[in-house]
């Protein structure tokens, strides 16, 4: 009986410490850290443009794959930040090879946490390089003592303003603009 009942005992504390656990709020919706990266974004609000990127680019399968995958993750307002018209162009099937190479930069192969950037700008003499999965590369450096930016090829600028949403395949950073490839 004292076995069943620290069985069930220690089920329900186990039960309990993940339950809310690791868990961080996106866009208004919990992300689920034993979710992978496409179960998680379709839930918040302020990424409904990237999943419909996403999705249009058929790119669902390979974030829902094992990874791990760091995705750098635009809001809808930094989407809507683009010159006017320039989603719904995205977004038609002729240019979905464009939209692919977009989506593609923002996703870097592996698992970095904001402690892995910071110290690999630090050992990169204030920034650091990755290589994307488009096959570009992405500049991170520190915007003060707590906020990582990271640089496109084509020269322009994102904040990171949510860090570390961890992912059953990866971590996601949400971005304040849609980061261009050359």
């Amino acid at each position: 009986m004292k076995a069943t009942l620290w069985t069930v005992a220690l089920a329900a504390t186990l039960a309990a410490s993940t339950a809310g656990a690791a868990t961080v709020d996106v866009g208004g919706a919990a992300m689920f850290p034993e979710k992978n990266i496409v179960q998680n974004a379709v839930n918040s609000k302020d990424h409904t443009t990237l999943v419909a990127a996403v999705k249009a680019a058929g790119l669902v399968s390979t974030l829902e794959s094992k990874g791990p995958f760091t995705v750098f993750a635009p809001t809808n307002a930094a989407f809507d930040a683009l010159p006017a018209g320039t989603v719904q162009t995205l977004l038609k099937p002729e240019n979905k090879q464009k939209l692919v190479k977009i989506l593609t930069y923002h996703v870097v192969p592996g698992r970095y946490t904001k402690r892995d950037l910071e110290q690999m700008i630090h050992k990169g003499g204030g920034k650091a390089e990755l290589k994307t999965a488009e096959g570009g590369t992405l500049t991170v450096m520190m915007n003060g003592p707590q906020n990582i930016q990271i640089k496109d090829s084509s020269g322009g600028v994102a904040d990171i303003s949510t860090y570390d949403v961890m992912q059953k395949n990866g971590i996601i950073d949400v971005v304040d603009k849609v980061l261009l490839p050359e």
